[in-house]
């Protein structure tokens, strides 16, 4: 591993912390994931449940006391449930872009490595070949053995460069794909709990209009 990296040149240092920093991220990403996944349908139903029973405090706390994006948008509707329709919606919303912004964190260094480590290795062949040339020119009659250094660094960072980019790659997409995933489950149980809230605020004001005809 250390000749080949020697032999690849200084690009191939780079290319391996880039590997490094796309590991760390996926993983600490990943986890971050698993950890924000829940069972929305039992989460949701045992909220609902709550403040069904007129106990919005205990609703509350299964919200704080469940991780994930999920629970942080029902929160928001629950604290916001003696507001009209409009205004819970928008606390939910505003709730949702905070969690969606923290669920995308660190994405966009795992996508850059994806991009950017193909050029580095490009650029460690387009070096490689500049020794190549160079030996060429400096000496008149030139051996495989003496362009065999500039070749070879040439070959490895090209691979190096594709084998972080490839899997990073495919990493970023299993990531979004998570993402996208928590972001339905997020859309879901807020509907779910606006329309809820929303139901029973109606119903309340129409008892009132009765009460008042009466």
């Amino acid at each position: 591993m250390l000749e080949l990296m020697t032999k690849g040149g200084p690009l191939m240092w780079f290319i391996l912390i880039s590997a490094i920093l796309a590991i760390a991220v996926f993983f600490e990403r990943l986890f971050h994931y698993h950890r924000a996944q829940i069972h929305t349908n039992d989460f949701v139903n045992g909220v609902l449940n709550s403040l069904k029973r007129g106990n919005v405090s205990e609703a509350i706390s299964t919200c704080k006391e469940t991780a994930g994006p999920v629970a942080q948008v029902v929160m928001a509707a629950v604290v916001n449930h003696d507001r009209s329709r409009e205004e819970i919606r928008e606390a939910v919303q505003d709730t949702a872009r905070t969690e969606v912004t923290r669920l995308e964190h660190n994405l966009p260094i795992l996508v850059t490595i994806a991009q950017i480590t193909p050029l580095l290795g490009f650029l460690g062949t387009v070096w490689g070949m500049i020794q190549v040339f160079k030996v060429i020119e400096n000496t008149q009659s030139t051996t495989a053995g003496q362009l065999a250094g500039g070749v070879w660094q040439a070959l490895l960072t090209t691979a190096g460069g594709l084998v972080v980019a490839i899997p990073s790659y495919i990493a970023y997409n299993y990531l979004v794909s998570r993402v996208q995933n928590l972001v339905l489950d997020m859309e879901k149980a807020a509907n779910e709990t606006v329309q809820y809230l929303a139901r029973k605020e109606e119903g309340g004001e129409q008892s009132s209009k009765v009460v008042a005809l009466r």
